[in-house]
């Protein structure tokens, strides 16, 4: 028995099987990592050489020109570029505060632990929602609601349709669950002691929340937020069925506008020639922005963890 006992307690070597399988798995797992670098270089090299002819015949000037006019070859995406960054940076700053809020509510012990994993399901959900129904609710649901609400402010309901503000307002619902996801994530991860010592200290519950748990976190939030706004940039249908789809550069909120993803949509099927040359440029000027944004916000959630963990992550 004491035999017996040594052998199911003492380590052995590994046997031959789970040698091999092992190193299966370590290859499978490496095999697949080259092949998203892989599938995304072959992506990048598919529209950029679509997207060559636009780029000698416009140059860095396409960037920069107001004009889209398939019939006059006259093609440019400032207005596209505008649109996209402000309309994702407005739905940012109305998602972050409800994001944040939210993440605080369902991490700091606030509502019973039933209810916190009810809202952290319901919110996780909304990320399951497709574009096409958050872009239908915008139209029936918030737009009518925009002209009931501002009529109160004298602004007349035939002023109020598809514009930067309901759109904003919808993309802002979209991106929500990302930032309160990885927002929640940042500040479970700060360490209790840290809130421990700042009640020992004589800290109240939102001295501590605020004074230690956010300034802790706040790596992990920003992270949460620029990840959020590399989800904003892409948005498509939502958008293109709620801005209005007019290139226009203007801060006014209930002027019509356009954006990068919608003019890709509404474009594309009817293009050729140079107009399809000129859309493949669009789109590696917009896959190139949201890459550039999640890169950072990837960077960043490292950066966070690596702090978290005291330098060994």
């Amino acid at each position: 028995m004491s035999h017996e006992y040594q052998r199911m307690t003492l380590s052995r070597p590994p046997t031959r099987g789970e040698v091999l399988s092992d190193r299966w798995f370590r290859w499978s797992t490496f095999g697949f990592g080259v092949a998203v670098i892989g599938l995304l270089i072959a992506i990048l090299l598919e529209i950029g050489s679509q997207a060559l002819p636009a780029m000698r015949e416009f140059g860095l000037g396409f960037l920069a020109d107001r004009e889209w006019d398939p019939n006059k070859n006259d093609f440019g995406i400032l207005p596209q570029i505008w649109g996209t960054l402000y309309s994702s940076v407005l739905a940012l700053l109305v998602a972050s505060v409800f994001g944040l809020a939210v993440a605080i509510v369902i991490s700091q012990n606030f509502l019973p632990r039933w209810l916190e994993q009810v809202l952290k399901n319901v919110i996780e959900l909304l990320a399951a929602i497709p574009s096409v129904v958050y872009g239908l609710w915008g139209i029936f649901v918030v737009i009518p609601a925009l002209r009931s609400l501002l009529a109160w402010f004298g602004v007349p309901p035939s002023e109020v349709s598809s514009s930067m503000l309901p759109a904003a307002l919808v993309l802002a619902i979209m991106v929500l669950p990302t930032i309160t996801a990885v927002a929640r994530d940042a500040i479970v991860s700060v360490p209790v002691k840290l809130k421990e010592a700042a009640y020992g200290l004589g800290a109240t519950r939102w001295e501590c929340i605020l004074g230690v748990v956010l300034p802790t976190a706040a790596t992990g939030i920003f992270g949460a937020i620029v990840l959020a706004f590399g989800r904003a940039l892409g948005e498509t249908m939502a958008l293109a069925m709620l801005i209005g789809n007019s290139n226009v550069l203007s801060l006014d909120l209930l002027s019509p506008g356009n954006t990068l993803a919608a003019l890709l949509a509404n474009s594309i099927p009817e293009a050729g020639g140079m107009q399809l040359s000129a859309l493949m440029y669009a789109a590696v000027v917009l896959l190139f922005i949201t890459l550039a944004v999640n890169i950072v916000g990837s960077l960043i959630l490292m950066r966070a963890n690596r702090n978290l963990l005291g330098g060994h992550a």
